[in-house]
Parts: C-alpha cells; structure tokens; sequence
C-alpha cells in the first residue's frame, strides 16, 4: 500500500472560529506542497463525533496532530486508541496579541496532547513543531518528519539477504533475522555464497552477454581485464542480480574475501558496484547491517551511498577519508575519470573498480550499529564531499565534516563504533534522526 499521511485539526467551537478557519485553509496549502498526496478532512473537526467519522477513513504510516485551537486530552485519545503510526503534534501561533481575546489558545491544547500521547504509549515518542503554516521551520520539519515515516514504512517492506558469513574478526556486521524484524520490520535471508558461486558457473557465455553489454556501458577499463575473469564477472553478476529481481531483495550484504578470490577466481568487488547503481544496496565483508545503513540513506536522499572504512584525517582540511577495496556504486565516480576498472589492492586480481568519488555540497555520514550491551545506535555526521582524486587503490571518498574532524574521529573511536560508514549523498541527518526517535534507537550526533 502507498503511504499515508493524514492531516487530524482538532479543537472546540467556543474559540475564534474565522481565525481557525483561515488557520486551517493554510495549513492545508502548506501540507500539499510538501505532501502532495496528503489526506485533509473537509472541514475542523471540532467535536469527537466528527474526528471519529474521519479517523474510519483513515489507514495513516503518519498523523500530523495539529490543535487547531484548544482540545481536551479526549481528542487525542481517540487518535491514539485506534493508531500506532508516528505522530507530528502541530502547534499554532496565536494569530493576534491585541489585548483582546484568546482566539485559538492551541498551546494549551498542545500540553493536553502531549500528555495523552505520553500516558497512552509505552516509549512516549512524538514529534513536535510550533509555529504558523507559513513558517520556514515549520515547513521544514513536515518535510523532514514525512520523510522519516515514509523510511520506516519502505522498511517493513524491505528484504535483505546476507550472502555467506562475516569473516573472523568481522562480527560486528552479523544480524539476527528476528532482531531485524522486530526493531526495523524488515526480512532478512541468509544464503551461502557457493551457492551463487555454483549457479554462476553453471551459465554459458551466451547467457551472460546482456550483462557484460550492461557493465561495459557503466564502467571503464574492463578490456584490460583477463578475459577469463571478464567472462566470471559477468556470470557472477548475472547471478546475482537475477537472484535480486527473482526474490525482491532491496539490500545484500555479500561475502568477499576469501572464497571469491580462492573458490572462484574473480572478485565480487564489482557485481556490488552495479548493483548499488541499478538501486539494491550491497555492502562487502557481509556486513549486514552496512547494508542496511545504505538502504536507508539512499531512501532518504534518492542517490547511491558510499560504503567503506574511515581510513585518513586531514586535521588542517577538517576531512576524513572513507576508503574500500573497489566496491562502490560506479554512478558516484567522477566525471574525469569515470568508473575505472582495476585490481584488488591485495590479491591482484580483477575486476574491481578504481576511483574517487565525485563532490557534493551536502552529504550525510550514517552508521546503524551497537553498543557493547548490544543496543542499537545511529551514528549521524553532516558535510560534504571534496572534489578529490583516487586517494588510495580501490575506491575512496573525502568528506570535509562540519564540527571538527579530529574530535569525531576521538569520539567515535572512544565509543567503539563498527569500521564500516555510510556516506549518503545529501542532507538527510535530521530524517534520520526522526526516524531513529520513531524506532527506539538512540542517535549520537557527531
């Protein structure tokens, strides 16, 4: 089903109804420039029975709680006994201060809300925003607030798949399907790498020219490959990505080293480049949850993430430098070079992809991990991403970070965060952070 976002004005009759109405009409307009296919009632609903007849219309993934001008708790209490859904509480600026009369008094409103929402849900959490429909601020935290209910609904629907185990030393990326169902709502297979490995043997060169003619209109270079591993490549991504589309996985977490150097001859490195273009995000080294993270930042912004290991600090250029083997999506290579293919930095074999990442003014540094009692946390950092070469063998990003690079790194380090990042390609932290208030995790702000 489509998301749902449902707009609930709710108040009394006894206030300054013009004012209220004219409040309302606005509110309408603000909401279907930022959700344009949000549900309004036809009118106020100033009685219970009239929020009751419009609640039975309502299947909502977000309701935008806005006292349009005072309520008792009763109001919200009837949202609350029918719905579980993320809840926006919206609070109006009285519209005139004149010494005269109180015509909307939705503050006192907004405590009766807050309180109901409090007592009614076990973790109490809500959003809040104060201010007129015509408010920047206002307007940005809809956007925001929306964006974060329509990730965490995209989650329920999503299938990830871990393709064979984490290596030693390597835990940190390991997930529990039961765990990744009741925290974030989404499905998680697990499959053996030999597999894929056995079905892309099985393939005939024939049956894989569709995806070699696909791969050499997106990368560089892969004429200088071998031709045996040219011809693996393309039976492994056929493999993968047909076990994609067939089974409606949104993100793989893949196995690398050693089996696909040792068992197959040719890396994974760049099937997961590709895949990550045609939009099913794929960490390496089977780290599940990096996956994960890259699903949700690249919901939220609409472009490919970058995942890697935070490898170089330039204290005097307050950067960090993110860095993996070859395995990042070739639509973030910049436009110089283009994908380039190459070798793995340690084995020597091909293909892997060989680039830096092109720049961007915004980008967002996301991270779903543990803490060492086993609870989950979201690491979240904004900057943006330099116009850098290739800085190291493989494939890398330069993200100038906007509080103090040095001190993220100490922080980081001293609070045991996992090895692996997201980079996402614009401004997403304050979704995430909502969505991290939606879900129960705690969010640590870098």
């Amino acid at each position: 089903m489509n998301f749902q976002a449902a707009y609930v004005p709710i108040g009394v009759g006894t206030f300054h109804l013009e004012s209220a109405q004219d409040q309302f009409e606005q509110s309408i307009t603000a909401l279907k420039a930022i959700i344009p296919d949000v549900v309004v009632p036809d009118e106020m609903l100033l009685a219970i029975d009239l929020l009751d007849q419009y609640l039975e219309t309502l299947q909502p993934d977000l309701i935008i709680l806005q006292n349009i001008t005072f309520a008792n708790a009763a109001y919200a209490s009837e949202v609350l006994r029918r719905f579980t859904c993320p809840i926006l509480l919206w609070t109006l600026r009285e519209p005139v201060i004149d010494g005269g009369r109180l015509r909307l008094n939705s503050l006192t409103g907004a405590f009766s809300a807050a309180n109901a929402i409090k007592v009614f849900r076990r973790d109490g959490q809500f959003e809040y925003i104060f201010g007129a429909p015509d408010e920047a601020e206002v307007r940005d935290k809809i956007k925001k607030t929306a964006a974060a209910a329509r990730l965490k609904k995209d989650l329920k629907g999503l299938k990830l798949v871990s393709i064979g185990h984490t290596p030693q030393g390597f835990g940190f990326g390991r997930a529990l399907d039961a765990e990744m169902m009741s925290v974030f709502g989404a499905t998680l297979d697990s499959i053996e790498s030999r597999e894929l490995i056995n079905q892309a043997k099985s393939y005939t060169d024939e049956e894989c020219q569709p995806y070699l003619l696909e791969a050499k209109e997106k990368i560089v270079g892969l004429e200088g490959t071998p031709e045996k591993n040219v011809k693996d490549f393309a039976r492994l991504y056929k493999a993968y990505r047909d076990y994609a589309t067939e089974n409606r996985v949104g993100a793989i977490s893949s196995r690398c080293w050693p089996d696909f150097f040792t068992d197959f001859g040719t890396p994974v490195c760049t099937v997961l480049s590709l895949l990550n273009a045609i939009g099913v995000s794929a960490s390496c080294e089977s780290d599940t949850y990096g996956a994960l993270s890259m699903y949700m930042g690249s919901k939220m912004t609409g472009e490919d993430s970058f995942f890697g290991d935070p490898v170089s600090l330039d204290e005097e250029e307050n950067s960090i430098t993110f860095w993996h083997c070859g395995m990042a999506s070739c639509n973030l290579a910049r436009k110089d070079t283009g994908a380039e293919v190459g070798v793995h930095p340690n084995r020597k074999i091909g293909p892997t992809m060989e680039f830096g990442c092109k720049e961007a003014s915004e980008a967002t540094i996301f991270r779903v991990g543990r803490t060492p009692e086993g609870k989950f946390r979201f690491f979240i950092a904004k900057g943006s991403v330099l116009d850098k070469p290739k800085q190291f063998c493989g494939t890398s990003i330069v993200v100038k970070t906007e509080h103090t690079s040095k001190e993220i790194i100490n922080k980081a380090v001293l609070a045991g965060w996992e090895p692996h990042f997201v980079v996402t390609y614009g401004d997403c932290a304050d979704a995430l952070e909502i969505l991290g208030h939606m879900l129960g995790i705690e969010v640590c702000r870098f």
